[in-house]
């Protein structure tokens, strides 16, 4: 036995894929050899679980509705610390569907990799964000949210036949919503839908499917690290997921967090904590991680603790605060340290 530990997801891109993105050709080719390169680095690290780094997403959010005929581009803003902003586009008309499934990602992961490969999907909490706070004529928004279930339900179902080692829902917007309406009614709105999605699937699916938060990372910003996370920690753990992934490493007050954590992580799940900070520039040492682990230890039970790092390092395809090589020695540290503390655990 040891400890297990997985990437969140994106890897920022390289240079010749930034370039082809911005050329408006087609970029099929450039795609593929990142995300071998992706898998390939991630094996020489030794990474147990390896993802496509993303690179073929225009976004984690948006994969699934990218080219959809019925979206508008003014939706929802999602402001960040350092003031830049993301949009969301809404929905003009229904039916609402996928465009495109997350098993397409899986399979390319799949056919260059020799390890498991893990997929993120986005959370329908997310995208429930598209809908118009005006409604659609002739779509209800009870329709379009039933719509939404079944389309997350496939997404979610298409990667676990297909083989993957685990399906991550990207939930970033749970702590997001508590800045937008501090009642915690829009969070309860999302841990309802979500799961909706996840009861839907069983005891022995759930193993394999996991919720990540973070308080959102773009651009070496956030947007909601000034929420206090303890206040969304309890209703996480509401959710029906077998895993969960929680940002730890950014936190003023680690110590806190775990101890919440502890009292909230239901009897049947695993915890992957963040050991790894990918909006600080500093790469962290294999000793450092190992300490973060221990101390996670201390609250948590060893036998069902994890790492990860907090998020993605580029969400969105154009973001190139940081480096790839960077990003895949902050991988490299959280691989080693995290079996430098299994060592000292006694695993």
């Amino acid at each position: 036995m040891s400890i297990p530990t997985e990437p969140i997801g994106s890897i920022p891109r390289p240079p010749d894929l930034l370039a082809a993105l911005t050329s408006g050709g087609d970029v099929t080719a450039v795609q593929q050899r990142a995300v071998a390169d992706t898998i390939r680095r991630f094996e020489e690290i030794g990474s147990p679980v390896v993802t496509d780094g993303e690179q073929s997403k225009p976004s984690f959010a948006t994969y699934p509705v990218a080219g959809l005929a019925s979206l508008a581009p003014d939706g929802v803003v999602i402001p960040f610390a350092d003031g830049h902003m993301r949009q969301l586009p809404h929905l003009t008309a229904g039916p609402f569907r996928y465009v495109r499934r997350a098993t397409e990602y899986l399979r390319a992961a799949q056919a260059t990799a020799s390890k498991p490969v893990k997929q993120a999907v986005i959370a329908p909490s997310a995208l429930s964000l598209m809908y118009p706070a005006d409604g659609i004529d002739g779509y209800p928004r009870e329709q379009f949210l039933a719509d939404l279930v079944d389309e997350a339900e496939a997404d979610i179902r298409g990667c676990l036949d297909a083989g993957a080692h685990v399906v991550q829902l990207d939930f970033t917007e749970g702590r997001l919503s508590l800045k937008l309406d501090p009642s915690g009614s829009v969070l309860d709105d999302f841990v309802a839908l979500n799961n909706r999605v996840l009861e839907r699937f069983s005891d022995q699916e759930r193993a394999r499917i996991g919720v990540h938060t973070c308080p959102g990372g773009d651009m070496d910003s956030t947007h909601s690290l000034d929420i206090d996370y303890t206040q969304l920690l309890p209703k996480l753990f509401e959710l029906r997921a077998g895993n969960f992934y929680v940002q730890l490493s950014s936190e003023p007050d680690q110590e806190r967090v775990l101890s919440v954590i502890a009292a909230h992580l239901p009897p049947d799940a695993r915890v992957f904590v963040g050991v790894t900070d990918p909006l600080d520039p500093r790469i962290e040492t294999a000793d450092e991680v190992r300490d973060r682990v221990l101390s996670a230890a201390r609250h948590l039970p060893a036998d069902r603790l994890g790492t990860c790092d907090d998020c993605g390092f580029s969400p969105f395809a154009d973001d190139t605060s940081t480096s790839r090589d960077t990003a895949f020695a902050k991988v490299r540290a959280r691989v080693e340290g995290t079996a430098l503390a299994a060592a000292a655990l006694g695993f």
